[in-house]
This record gives structure tokens, C-alpha cells and sequence, in this order.
């Protein structure tokens, strides 16, 4: 008579808390993934911009600018002439704070002209671009950055990358891009 009463009978409220319990778990670490997904896919924007500037700037150090005011006569001659970029202004002009903004066309002035880069989507980030000089010196350097608080707390996300006017005239950039607090 106790045997049969036994199979009937339900779970324990020891087995519910330890059901309870593991599913509290396994909820806190997929809300933590989740968390951790989405901030991986908003860096990704400064990432692959970054990396598009770095890639710009290296374009058009290739491109040959000469002055207007030289002008070349038949049979002279000119060495290459080949230069970083001038600055591009911050755009925005303040870093976005655990919001996206979208930049106008007519913010890509100067350096970003140069370099043929502006964004028309919405963005978390400040992008940044600063040269010592149009120079080619050797030692002349660029740095494009891009700077977001994706969370709010008033502390940016920084990813930079660096390049430099090597001595053979060629422009040398970093293979990696320097990432601070990546998921502030």
C-alpha cells in the first residue's frame, strides 16, 4: 500500500529549490552572454571604421599631390610626391553617450576629404584623425581613433591605430588596433 502511495507522490520542495536554483543560474550567465554579444557588436563598428581609415590614409599617401603652384615644364622632372593627410575634426563633435548619433555629410571636412571617409549610418562612436604634418618625412605620424560610452557611465571606449612615414618613404601602419576599456 506505501509503495503505491510513493510512485504517486510529486517532487520534494528540496528538488523545486534545486530546480530553481539552477535555472536562476543558467538565466544569470545567458543574460551576461547576451550582454557581452551585443557590446562585441557595437565595438565591431569602431573596429571596421578604424580599420577603414587606416586603410584610407594609406591610399592616399599613395596618391601623388603636387602644388598648384608648380607647374612642370617639358623635360623636367619632380620626385614622388607623396603626403599624410591634414586633421579631420571630430565627428560627432561630443563622444555619444550610450546612444547612437548620426553625423551629417557636410562634419567629414578636411582630413576626411582626403582620405575619402565619412559614415552615413548612425553611430556609437567619436571619430577622431590627427597627423603631425602633410609632410613625408620619416617620422611623420597619423592616428585615427574612435572614442564611445556605450554604457553611460562617463568612461569611453578607446580604439586607435597609428601610422608612420617610414625611412624608404613608405608608409608603415599598425598590423593591430590599441583598444581601451573595449566594453565601457
Amino acid at each position: 500500500m506505501y509503495a503505491h502511495l510513493r510512485k504517486q507522490r510529486g517532487f520534494t520542495l528540496v528538488e523545486l529549490m534545486i530546480v530553481v536554483a539552477i535555472v536562476g543560474v543558467l538565466a544569470a550567465l545567458a543574460i551576461y552572454g547576451v550582454q557581452r554579444y551585443i557590446a562585441n557588436a557595437k565595438t565591431a563598428e569602431a573596429k571596421n571604421s578604424i580599420g577603414q581609415i587606416s586603410k584610407d590614409a594609406q591610399s592616399a599617401f599613395a596618391r601623388e599631390h603636387m602644388s598648384t603652384a608648380e607647374v612642370m615644364k617639358a623635360g623636367d622632372t619632380a620626385k614622388v610626391s607623396n603626403r599624410l593627410c591634414l586633421d579631420g575634426p571630430a565627428v560627432p563633435a561630443a563622444i555619444p553617450e550610450a546612444e547612437k548619433v548620426q553625423s551629417g555629410a557636410d562634419e567629414w571636412t578636411d582630413g576626411w576629404k582626403c582620405l575619402r571617409f565619412s559614415m552615413s549610418e548612425p553611430q556609437y562612436y567619436q571619430y577622431t584623425y590627427d597627423s603631425d604634418s602633410s609632410a613625408t618625412e620619416p617620422g611623420t605620424k597619423f592616428e585615427a581613433k574612435a572614442q564611445g560610452d556605450l554604457d553611460g557611465d562617463k568612461t569611453p571606449s578607446t580604439f586607435s591605430i597609428v601610422g608612420e612615414v617610414q625611412a624608404g618613404g613608405e608608409l608603415f601602419v599598425s598590423p593591430t588596433i590599441a583598444e581601451t576599456d573595449p566594453e565601457e
